[in-house]
């Protein structure tokens, strides 16, 4: 069972937490981390690309020119592929990219993704973070004295605005709640900060 200290706003030790192994202590498993962060890309792909085709671009309804006797080779429209301001033969259309992943799948990417964090050490737990007002200046003091002033994603049990607010603008930093941690996040950043109460949250519902 890994034992993680807790630390304060000010990055001093306040205490220990035993965190579930179930969860913080699995081997991670890359080919299913991987499944998990190209399904997450995929989804948030929009797909409206889009060309005309022929029958799309406006025109070229008159042939060029007579189909024998010029010499050029026969064209039934200026608008076709092979045309400058043609359409264009096999291009993109509109389409859906999201596919989603066997439960399963998903917890056990969920899994390996904070465990990965705890083993590396770039798991950081804190007692609670708790701004009096609206202060990026507050948040950037809390992630040096935590040493995670790079990349960092903040994990809060619920909604705090000014949590979020005070962080939105700082580089490399991103809160989310425990309801909308997904993979890709966990592994793009550097560090994981996770409130205590939301570590507890984390592990009811995946237990």
């Amino acid at each position: 069972m890994p034992n993680v200290a807790v630390m304060n706003m000010a990055g001093k030790e306040v205490s220990k937490i035993d965190l579930s192994d179930a969860i913080f202590g699995i081997e991670p498993n890359k080919a299913v981390l991987h499944m998990a962060v190209v399904n997450y890309l995929a989804n948030q792909r929009q797909g409206t690309q889009s060309t005309l085709t022929r029958t799309e671009v406006r025109g070229g309804g008159k042939k060029p020119w007579r189909q024998k006797g010029t010499g050029h080779a026969r064209q039934g429209s200026t608008r076709s592929p092979q045309w400058t301001h043609g359409g264009v033969a096999l291009g993109p259309k509109p389409r859906d990219y999201s596919y989603s992943l066997n439960k399963k799948v998903k917890r056990l990417a969920m899994k390996s993704a904070l465990s990965a964090k705890a083993v590396d050490n770039d798991l950081i737990v804190v007692d609670s973070i708790a701004l009096a007002e609206y202060k990026t200046k507050e948040v950037i003091k809390m992630l040096g004295a935590l040493g995670a002033d790079k990349k960092a994603l903040i994990v809060l049990p619920e909604m705090d605005a000014k949590v979020i607010k005070s962080a939105a603008n700082i580089p490399g930093v991103r809160t989310t709640q425990v309801n909308e941690l997904n993979v890709y996040d966990i592994l793009n950043h550097d560090k994981l900060i996770v409130v205590e109460a939301a570590a507890h949250k984390i592990e009811e519902v995946y237990a």
